[in-house]
């Protein structure tokens, strides 16, 4: 009789990693009205810690605001959580590091990216919600598989 492999998934610590927020033009960007474009720019990468059983999965939520060409500001956070996962195949792992993890740590990118931008006196930015799993599998469709023991970026 086989043993059956335990399974677990486990949260172990959520943390900042690197946080940054830039204002190049001010103090002249306050002077003028308030038509910025928005971009975001997203990305998620997982590597194994040693021989063990623990990942740590990071998000970079990356925000620019530009202004008549010129960058108004810029926030990014990368956002990392340290994750255990035992027993679960490579499809599974796959699924937990895109989808799942990041659902996990986007909440905390997404309030520290408001902070920043509050911080910088600039009208409050909302990110909206993030479909992980359509991203997932745009990526996985695009590129044939995810690599959750190396870097994958989605």
């Amino acid at each position: 009789m086989a043993e059956e492999q335990e399974r677990a998934f486990k949260l172990q610590r959520i943390y900042v990693k690197d946080i940054s927020f830039e204002s190049p033009g001010a103090p002249e960007v306050f002077r003028q009205e308030w038509k910025p474009k928005m971009n975001m720019q997203l990305n998620n990468s997982a590597r194994r810690l040693g021989e063990s059983d623990e990942y740590e999965v990071e998000i970079t939520v990356t925000l620019t605001a530009e202004q008549d060409e010129k960058t108004v500001y810029l926030a990014e956070v990368k956002q990392a959580g340290i994750f255990t996962v035992k027993g679960a195949a490579q499809e599974e792992m796959e699924q937990l590091f895109g989808v799942h993890c990041p659902n996990i740590l986007f909440p905390y990118a997404r309030e520290a990216i408001a902070s920043l931008v509050s911080r910088g006196t600039f009208p409050a930015f909302n990110l909206q919600p993030v479909n992980f799993e359509a991203l997932f599998a745009q990526a996985k469709a695009s590129s044939g598989n995810a690599a959750p023991e190396g870097d994958a970026k989605h």
